[in-house]
C-alpha cells in the first residue's frame, strides 16, 4: 500500500499533468470568473511526445482543478504546440501552433491555428489562420511558433517566435480584426537574438513588459548558465511602426529550472515551466515529469522587473531570530525579513547529510543543490552547473525580504523581487530547516498552504 502511494506522489499546489509529461504553460486567461491554465502535455509517457493541451482551472491561482484535455493532435497536426488565449464575443479562443512533421528537416511546418469554446471546456478547431503565405520570405516556416495574442485599440495583436533563414531568433508582430485574417506588421526588435531561437514571447501592454525564452543562449558570466534561458525587456511597442523600444533588460529567473513564461491577459500574473530541457527528471519514477511554477505577481518599477509569489498560507511559526532558528517543514512558504543583514544561510530539506542551501556571499545569493538528494545532470558543463550552484544578485539595503515557496520536489526563492527556481529530490521525509542570520533585526515566518 505504501509503495503504491509513493508511486502516485505529486506536488501539493503546483500544476502537473496528473500523469505523463508537461512543459510550457499555455493560454493563461480569466474566463467567466475563473482562471484557466493550459499546458503542453503528453499523457501517455513521462517523456515528450505528440503535444496535447492539458487544462486546469482555479479561483485563486493556488488551488487547481483538472479539466479534460482541451486540444488533441489530429486534423493534419502531429502536435498542438504552445500558444495563448483571449476572450471575445463571450467565447474563449485559443491561438496555438499546429506542428506537422511532414517528413522532417526543412519540410517541418509550424503554423498558427485557432480554436474556440462556448463553455471553456470543449473546443472546436478552425485550422490555420497565420499560414506560410503570411510569413515573410526571410523567415523559416520550420521555426515559427508560440503566438501570444492581446487586444488594443480595436485590433487583435499577436507576437510569434520565428527564426531568420540567415540568422537567429526573431519576434514577429501581426494584427487582425477578427482572429481569422492576420497581416504581418514588423519584426518587433529588428535584430537577431543571442540564442539560436526565440520561444514563447509574451507582452503585457499595461506594464510595458516583453518576455521570451532563448534556446542555446551563450554564457554571460555566471548569469545565463542554463543552455536555454529566459529574458525580460521593459519598454513599449510603437503600433504604427511595429517596433519595440527597449529601456532595460534582464533575466527572469536565475535558477536551474525555469522556462517558457506566460502571463494572464490584463492581469500581470505569470507562470512558467518549473523544469529545463536536456536534463534528467527523477520524478519519472512517480509517473509524471514536469510541473508549472506557482503564479507570480509582476511589477515594473523604474524599468526593473519585480516578482512576488501568489501563495498565501496559514501562519504556523512566527519568531524573531537572533543567530539560529531550527524548524521543520517541506511544503509551504517561508517569509524572512531582515534589517541591515550581514550574513544569512538557509538550509532546507535536511536529513542525514542531505540539504538544499541558500547563502549570502558578498553581492550575490548562492543556491546549492549538490546535496539535495537524487542527482540531476544536464548538458551544462560550466563549474557552477557541475557543482549544483546558481547565483542571483544581491543589492545591500536597509531592508531585505526573502520568500521561499516549497512544495514536493521544488523550491522557488524570491529575494527583493528577483527569482530563483529549482527542482530538488531529497528523501521524502527530509524536512528539517535551519536559518543562521546576522542582522540588526530578523523575523522568520512559516506558513502552511491549505
Amino acid at each position: 500500500m505504501e509503495e503504491k502511494k509513493e508511486k502516485m506522489l505529486r506536488p501539493i499546489f503546483h500544476v502537473t499533468g496528473g500523469n505523463g509529461w508537461i512543459n510550457d504553460p499555455n493560454g493563461l486567461v480569466l474566463y467567466k470568473g475563473r482562471y484557466h491554465a493550459f499546458y503542453q502535455h503528453y499523457p501517455h509517457d513521462v517523456h515528450w511526445g505528440p503535444m496535447h493541451w492539458g487544462h486546469v482551472v482555479s479561483d485563486d491561482l493556488l488551488h487547481w482543478e483538472r479539466l479534460p484535455i482541451a486540444l488533441y493532435p489530429g486534423d493534419g497536426e502531429d502536435g498542438c504546440f504552445s500558444g495563448s488565449a483571449i476572450v471575445w464575443q463571450d467565447k474563449l479562443w485559443l491561438l496555438y501552433t499546429g506542428f506537422s512533421e511532414n517528413g522532417g528537416g526543412e519540410n517541418i511546418r509550424q503554423l498558427q491555428c485557432l480554436a474556440s469554446s462556448d463553455d471553456g471546456v470543449h473546443f472546436t478547431k478552425h485550422g490555420v489562420v497565420i499560414g506560410e503565405k503570411d510569413l515573410p520570405a526571410e523567415y523559416s516556416p520550420c521555426d515559427f511558433r508560440d503566438p501570444k495574442v492581446w487586444c488594443k485599440d480595436g485590433w487583435f495583436w499577436c507576437i510569434v517566435a520565428a527564426r531568420a533563414k540567415e540568422g537567429r531568433g526573431r519576434i514577429l508582430l501581426y494584427r487582425s480584426q477578427d482572429l481569422f485574417s492576420w497581416e504581418f506588421v514588423n519584426d518587433l526588435l529588428g535584430e537577431d537574438s543571442l540564442g539560436i531561437m526565440i520561444e514563447c514571447p509574451d507582452y503585457i501592454e499595461e506594464k510595458g513588459l516583453l518576455l521570451c525564452g532563448e534556446q542555446f543562449q551563450p554564457h554571460e558570466g555566471n548569469t545565463h548558465l542554463n543552455v536555454h534561458t529566459t529574458r525580460w525587456y521593459s519598454g513599449s511597442i510603437d503600433y504604427q511602426t511595429g517596433r519595440f523600444t527597449v529601456k532595460n533588460r534582464g533575466i527572469i529567473d536565475y535558477g536551474f529550472d525555469f522556462y517558457a513564461p506566460q502571463t494572464f491577459a490584463y492581469d500581470g500574473a505569470m507562470m512558467g515551466w518549473l523544469q529545463m530541457w536536456d536534463r534528467n527528471i527523477p520524478s519519472e519514477k512517480y509517473g509524471f515529469a514536469g510541473m508549472l511554477t506557482a503564479a507570480r505577481k509582476l511589477t515594473v518599477k523604474d524599468d526593473e522587473l519585480y516578482q512576488e509569489p501568489i501563495v498565501k498560507g496559514e501562519t504556523v511559526v512566527e519568531q524573531e531570530v537572533n543567530g539560529r532558528i531550527c524548524d521543520s517543514g517541506k511544503i509551504g512558504v517561508l517569509r524572512i525579513t531582515a534589517d541591515n543583514v550581514k550574513s544569512l544561510r538557509l538550509a532546507l530539506r535536511q536529513k542525514d547529510g542531505q540539504q538544499t542551501t541558500l547563502a549570502l556571499d558578498g553581492d550575490e545569493w548562492v543556491f546549492n543543490r549538490s546535496l539535495s538528494g537524487e542527482s540531476m545532470v544536464g548538458v551544462e558543463k560550466d563549474a557552477d552547473s557541475l557543482a549544483g550552484i546558481r547565483r542571483m544578485p544581491f543589492k545591500k539595503a536597509a531592508h531585505t525580504e526573502l520568500i521561499v515557496v516549497m512544495d514536493e520536489f521544488s523550491v522557488e526563492i524570491f529575494a527583493d523581487g528577483k527569482a530563483l527556481s529549482a527542482t530538488v529530490y531529497p528523501d521524502l521525509d527530509a524536512d528539517k530547516i535551519t536559518l543562521d542570520v546576522d542582522a540588526d533585526y530578523c523575523k522568520y515566518v512559516r506558513e502552511k498552504v491549505l
